[in-house]
């Protein structure tokens, strides 16, 4: 037998049936809380709800496969197994860990699927946790059983399966988001545990303070508050008490650990948070974000790497010492390392978030590429062509180059651009921050270049 925390996942031979679900007293209050029946489910309304993909499923009038996306703690796997269920005790269920099974596993699952369906009919549930770390391989073996129905596959991930499952897998399964519980759904829960026999049984009192705690901490993850609760419970009747509050929480849980996975779309969520709070100018939602980071162990090179791209995308010009600060910030976290380069990110965080804001920079390189891969090439002119080579020179090339240092104004009128592109503005320099001088400056030097005003200054 292994273990996900909240939902035991048995690989043994005994059809599923209703029955089934014993546990063992001392097993922890997450594994004996564990969902015997669709009523007990905590959250997942949207899926549950009368005509709803899941609940069809789990009425046993449907059998499709299944993808499970979702937070940890919200019941992928009670889900599979209740699924099991469903075919009135005529499904066995089998399970499978990513982390630890390998192609030769899941062909012998699958082999003795197909032997039990030919022989009496019974069906199978596979169960696959972590599906996220199969490789393509391994995902793709499971491609015939699942078309040909030989295994009825549920399969749970915590990340985008657009980004971990390969397209065939997810072109035959139904793709279901799971939630993370709401606030009442979880103080449901917790209550649940202190008064259920298979919980606490009413040995202990949670106070409403206590509750409130309990839900903060878990974040919606329901074995997070189980298993929070067991422990201040724990501590609490070990001292001969019988209430649990929040001293009694905040001394059985020293640090709630933060959901986020560097691998999965929760990286690609809170970075692009990041990165849109400290364009909307918002330090404080940026520094959330950079905190939740940083707690969660996010390689702090990549949030450097993010800063210096961010500083010339998002601010460029409109404050030239947004790039410098970025760029400083990373080389800090490169020879000083973390935790005191977390400093130098929040202190680059808040110049970025502070800065005024300009995109001129990436709209005008990708203007510029956008005509360059639409064919707007042309000759280079032939006074800019290199000189410094024998017969350069009876070519044409560098032949008439005016030498800008040798105008008192360091500006001459000559032309730069191929000639199909004479003309063409790219940079548009907005009128905030450091840019709004050049806003005035370079249409002046535009005039002065293209030698329809001489004077640039």
């Amino acid at each position: 037998m292994s273990t996900d925390g909240l939902f035991d996942i048995s690989t043994g031979d005994d059809v599923t049936g209703p029955d089934e679900g014993h546990v063992r007293p001392g097993a922890p209050l997450a594994v004996r809380m564990r969902p015997q029946s669709l009523d007990e489910v905590a959250g997942q309304r949207h899926l549950l709800g009368p005509g709803a993909p899941l609940r069809r499923l789990l009425d046993g009038g449907s059998a499709a496969s299944v993808l499970l996306y979702g937070p940890p703690g919200t019941g992928k796997t009670t889900l599979a197994r209740l699924m099991a269920r469903s075919g009135g005790g005529t499904r066995r269920f089998e399970a499978l860990s990513a982390l630890s099974a390998g192609v030769k596993e899941l062909r012998a699952v699958i082999d003795a699927a197909r032997r039990r369906l030919d022989r009496d009919g019974t069906g199978t549930v596979l169960f696959i946790d972590e599906v996220h770390r199969f490789s393509k391989t391994q995902q793709d073996a499971l491609l015939g059983a699942v078309e040909d129905r030989v295994v009825l596959l549920v399969a749970a991930t915590t990340e985008n399966p657009s980004f971990s499952v390969v397209a065939p897998l997810l072109s035959r399964s139904l793709v279901l988001q799971l939630r993370s519980l709401e606030p009442d759904e979880l103080r449901g829960l917790l209550r649940r545990a202190v008064a259920d026999e298979r919980g606490l049984a009413g040995a202990v009192e949670l106070t409403d303070e206590g509750e409130d705690v309990l839900v903060r901490l878990a974040a919606g993850d329901a074995r997070r508050a189980l298993t929070a609760l067991e422990a201040a419970a724990d501590g609490v009747r070990a001292d001969g008490g019988a209430s649990v509050g929040v001293a009694e929480v905040e001394r059985a849980v020293t640090e709630v650990a933060v959901r986020y996975d560097r691998a999965g779309d929760q990286h690609y969520d809170v970075i692009s948070a990041f990165i849109k709070s400290i364009r909307g100018s918002d330090p404080d939602a940026a520094l959330h974000y950079l905190a939740r980071m940083i707690v969660a162990g996010e390689d702090a090179r990549f949030i450097a790497r993010r800063l210096m791209i961010h500083a010339s995308e998002d601010i460029g010009l409109a404050d030239p010492t947004a790039l410098l600060a970025a760029t400083a910030a990373a080389q800090v976290v490169q020879l000083v390392g973390m935790p005191e380069a977390r400093i130098a990110l929040s202190q680059a965080t808040l110049h970025l978030a502070t800065a005024p804001k300009s995109n001129s920079a990436i709209a005008a390189i990708d203007a510029a590429m956008a005509d360059v891969r639409a064919g707007a090439v042309g000759s280079v002119p032939a006074h800019l062509r290199d000189g410094h080579y024998s017969g350069a020179e009876k070519l044409g090339n560098a032949i008439g180059y005016r030498y800008p240092h040798a105008d008192a104004d360091g500006v001459v009128a000559q032309q730069y651009p191929p000639d199909d592109l004479v003309g063409r503005d790219y940079y548009e320099p907005t009128a905030r921050g450091a840019e709004r001088v050049l806003a005035e400056r370079v249409p002046r030097l535009r005039r002065a270049v293209r030698g329809t005003r001489p004077d640039p200054s």
